[in-house]
């Protein structure tokens, strides 16, 4: 089953019948605008046992497995960016993925010091390190893709290719259904999309929240 994107954000909800039924599903991105239904798919898939995969394309684009790669030649990370335009959850998840798949997750806290279409999310992750999500509406920002890394022995900034994302992220899926072998763990998806939500709501209440108050 292919579930693309509607415009929604909700389309996580035609994911329910198929997955009590046991048939592979694929949900595309934002899994859910909020944390809780994001978990609440993600446990009936484990519950189901059913093969599921939702993810940002730019996850699988061959830049960025290659800075995935080469990450451990610069250092200790303890400082990172990620950028993209339009809406903090809609978009800001393709910048964050791209973080995600060189990073890995641990994401524990997100202080927003932004302005209304124009997010700078400091996440702050468990081991440390600081990753500052910039995310700008198309008033503010041209769209586009970007990720820095600032490591104790050297810096990488890449602005990925992005030719024949959907093909690299469609074959993860036929992957999936194929070997069983998951991409991308749908609890860390769950995270990614509690990171969003921790931003946007950061901004509103001007105060830091952290991962474990959205996913209570």
């Amino acid at each position: 089953m292919l579930i693309v994107d509607d415009g929604s954000g909700e389309q996580w909800r035609y994911a329910v019948t198929p997955l009590k039924k046991g048939v592979p599903t694929f949900c595309d991105k934002p899994l859910a605008m909020t944390a809780k239904d994001a978990k609440g798919i993600a446990t009936l898939a484990r519950q189901t046992g059913t093969a599921f995969l939702s993810a940002s394309s730019l996850r699988f684009v061959p830049d960025i497995l290659a800075l995935a790669k080469e990450a451990p030649q610069l250092g200790d990370i303890h400082l990172a960016t990620a950028t993209c335009g339009n809406e903090l959850v809609y978009y800001g998840i393709h910048a964050l993925s791209m973080a995600y798949a060189v990073l890995g997750r641990g994401a524990v806290s997100c202080v927003n010091v932004g302005q209304p279409g124009r997010n700078l999310v400091r996440v702050r992750f468990q081991n440390g390190c600081d990753l500052m999500l910039i995310v700008g509406e198309r008033q503010w920002m041209r769209a586009g893709y970007q990720i820095n890394l600032y490591g104790s022995k050297g810096w990488r900034s890449l602005t990925p290719v992005l030719n024949d994302l959907y093909w690299y992220l469609l074959d993860r899926f036929f992957d999936l259904v194929r070997t069983g072998r998951e991409s991308v763990p749908i609890e860390e998806e769950v995270e990614v999309i509690a990171v969003l939500e921790a931003g946007k709501r950061s901004l509103t209440e001007k105060r830091e929240v952290t991962l474990a108050e959205v996913l209570a």
